[in-house]
């Protein structure tokens, strides 16, 4: 992504003022599968009207550049090309506070999606001051805590009611399992939160595991999630496609027998990390913890 960016500013010209170029979603994660799309940003320092449109063809320029390379536009368009997620310094101050203040649900959306961003080229701590209006505010205000976790809840069902795994039922992909929605995410959205209400800066899940499994109040939620986290990873590296949506399925009845065990164990325990932290949040919102 680099090499990405170095071509594009060879274009254009070097960048006029300090910036910063930042990836979040399973990049900013760490958590790239084999097929992985484009989830990035700008952040410039404001000044007048051509400051702004550099940016602007910059953005482009990277966004086609990656997707030239094999990454796929981001559907939602988190990307650099897109003014809502190229800002300058002050914009983005101004953005992060209406998403606090809005609470809707496109909003806190946004808020999560920006929380695991991480800085590829400049001045990285402009991401981290504005990761500081989400601690202040959700430390003022946890009913912040409250909308992530019921939009984290959001995710699709693992098991039916006799608790068989459930799997697509028609269209391309019948007989596999949404292995993204119902078994990578529930462990990122819940792990997301609780960072977010303990200040943790740390981007990847497993790092956020490794702290929160160090404050004494997590260890027991956090018990054996990081190395079923990290199978789960493996999981993603196995499936070889060139197709960005494909990557997200599993077949699972070409699955061997204890494969299945152990994918069974990650759904359920995936399943009730959500269910724990729910709990948890809701408890200590109540009583102001």
């Amino acid at each position: 992504m680099r090499r990405v960016f170095a071509v594009a500013a060879a274009r254009l010209g070097n960048p006029p003022c300090d910036f910063c170029w930042f990836i979040t979603g399973s990049g900013g994660r760490g958590e790239q599968g084999y097929v992985s799309d484009q989830d990035h940003g700008l952040i410039y320092e404001p000044g007048d009207g051509e400051i702004d449109k550099y940016f602007s063809r910059l953005g482009k320029e990277l966004a086609d550049g990656l997707h030239a390379l094999g990454y796929p536009y981001c559907p939602g368009k988190v990307m650099s090309s897109n003014p809502l997620w190229c800002k300058s310094f002050p914009d983005w101050q101004k953005q992060m506070k209406e998403w606090l203040e809005e609470g809707s649900w496109e909003a806190v959306r946004y808020l999560q999606i920006f929380f695991d961003a991480r800085g590829l080229n400049g001045r990285g701590e402009w991401i981290l001051a504005l990761k500081d209006f989400i601690f202040e505010h959700q430390r003022k205000k946890p009913g912040l805590l409250i909308r992530m976790t019921e939009q984290s809840l959001n995710v699709k069902r693992a098991f039916g009611p006799v608790g068989q795994v459930l799997v697509e039922e028609k269209g391309k992909y019948h007989g596999m399992i949404n292995w993204k929605y119902s078994a990578y995410l529930p462990y990122v959205n819940a792990v997301r939160i609780l960072a977010v209400k303990e200040g943790i800066y740390e981007t990847s899940t497993c790092g956020r595991i490794d702290q929160l499994s160090a404050n004494g109040g997590y260890g027991e939620i956090m018990k054996e999630k990081k190395e079923l986290f990290q199978s789960l990873l493996q999981h993603r590296l196995s499936i070889k496609t060139f197709s960005y949506e494909e990557s997200h399925y599993l077949p699972w009845e070409t699955l061997k027998d204890d494969e299945k065990k152990e994918m069974k164990k990650m759904l359920k325990e995936g399943a009730k990390l959500l269910k724990a932290v729910r709990k948890r949040v809701e408890r200590d919102v109540k009583h102001g913890l």
